[in-house]
């Protein structure tokens, strides 16, 4: 049985003083969305290569995140409530100034793992920091390094959403990974500046679709819906497979389909389906675009803050139930109409005008991300890019019951073709959820 040894918790501090006298930094109403008040987990696999860095990696680890938190000092200062409206933001003591390195070992090899490209779920968890509420506000970014028998590790992330989101994180892992290699200059110089750059406007004005999207429940809380033991299941997708099916798709509507856009409309009716949701419930598909380049002006390449808002298609359960699913595909597809700069400065006003109202897009809310294409890999400490790279979360958009759209580790790439997907779903829906798989991987799609 494989089992986790934890040796040892180490603070790590930027390797010379990054400032002299204790702030605040105020965070953008990107960064305090309520639904971004969670900590992000997720973790990345490494193996042993003759080209490997030589170090072992956690001393490797710690001395690159000693240099970066020069450059990147908020993620080890401490987030609080601010005292005029309870919005959260980040103080940054001197006193109070480190991230906290766990330093792990494994009583197997990778291979035998397969990689992780399938573990078991709780075994994953013991890879990667949990951190509480509480530990997770004073400690906004936890790093564990867990070092396997075969000289292949995995350094798994928990960083709270409220500081960045995966791109953000992933250019701070990005520098930390140049100075592990021994890279002079940084290739991102990083930017703060969020307040200003992504702040209401004046006065502030939520319109268009931002109000049919969001509504308010005083003293509603994201994700405090009540659904009992929920379970996370992966499930293959074969290219042959898709390109079927959006080929069908293509015959019975004339449109072509994304593969998220596709996909993405037959789990959603799949999982709806499953959990027997009343037929005149709204429901909604919720998803996230990148802002960067689409506000006006853009954002300066070294923004690392949160850079993305919600999307949403929404319809009544009954009407996802019964119409053809073609038709569900071009409502996401269409869903993109929507992200405009307009959109997103209407997104942000809308913060700033009901933060404490209980600011909620329902609890029927069904989140989608596609992790295939993000840059994960790029993340090379001198061992190569990761082989796998796996979300924990369980909390995504508001939503409880996320789908992950995942490649498989490049480890294993050879011997299976397509993609998988990540499903969280309620444990007692999760048997008719697999009965409406299988149909796809027999290929009979039910379109109807």
């Amino acid at each position: 049985m494989e089992e986790i040894h934890i040796k040892e918790t180490i603070p790590i501090r930027p390797s010379t003083p990054p400032f002299s006298q204790d702030h605040t930094l105020p965070l953008s109403h990107l960064d305090t969305d309520r639904n971004l008040n969670v900590t992000f987990r997720y973790l990345r696999v490494y193996v042993n290569t003759t080209t490997s860095n030589g170090g072992h990696p956690f001393n490797v680890i710690a001395a690159a995140l000693s240099t970066a938190l020069v450059h990147y000092y908020p993620l080890a200062a401490t987030l609080r409530r601010g005292q005029v409206d309870d919005r959260l933001e980040l103080f940054c003591s001197r006193d109070h100034l480190g991230v906290p390195l766990i330093n792990a070992t494994v009583n197997c090899t990778l291979e035998k793992l397969n990689y992780l490209d399938d573990s078991d779920p709780d075994f994953l968890d013991g890879l990667v920091p949990d951190p509480d509420q509480d530990y997770g506000l004073a400690n906004p970014c936890v790093l564990q390094v867990t070092v396997f028998e075969c000289g292949g590790w995995t350094l798994g992330a928990a960083i709270h959403h409220g500081l960045c989101d995966g791109l953000g994180a992933t250019q701070f892992f990005n520098v930390m990974a140049e100075l592990a290699r021994g890279v002079g200059r940084i290739s991102a110089n990083p930017v703060w500046d969020r307040a200003s750059l992504l702040g209401p406007r004046d006065p502030p004005r939520a319109e268009g679709v931002v109000r049919e999207f969001l509504g308010l429940e005083k003293g509603s809380e994201p994700y405090g819906q009540v659904v009992g033991k929920v379970v996370r299941e992966c499930f293959p997708v074969k290219d042959e497979w898709l390109e079927k099916f959006k080929k069908v798709l293509f015959e019975k509507s004339g449109s072509s389909f994304t593969t998220f856009e596709a996909l993405g409309a037959f789990i959603w009716r799949a999982k709806v389906k499953a959990s027997g949701v009343p037929g005149d419930e709204n429901v909604k598909f919720a998803y996230s675009i990148n802002i960067r380049k689409l506000v006006k002006p853009p954002l300066p390449a070294g923004y690392w803050g949160n850079g993305c808002v919600p999307m949403y298609a929404q319809l009544c359960a009954r009407e996802l139930m019964e119409q053809p699913v073609w038709k569900t595909a071009e409502l996401i597809k269409k869903s993109k109409i929507n992200a405009t700069d307009e959109y997103v400065r209407s997104f942000i006003d809308f913060q700033e005008l009901h933060y404490g109202d209980g600011i909620t897009a329902g609890n029927r809310v069904s989140g989608f991300t596609d992790w295939r294409h993000l840059g994960h890999s790029t993340v090379d400490f001198g061992w190569g890019g990761p082989v796998t790279v796996l979300p924990l979360s369980r909390k995504l958009l508001g939503s409880v019951v996320p789908c992950f759209f995942l490649p498989y580790s490049s480890a294993n790439a050879g011997k299976k073709d397509g993609f998988k997907v990540l499903v969280t779903l309620q444990e007692t829906h999760m048997p008719a959820f697999k009965k409406e798989m299988g149909k796809f991987s027999s290929q009979d799609f039910d379109l109807s």
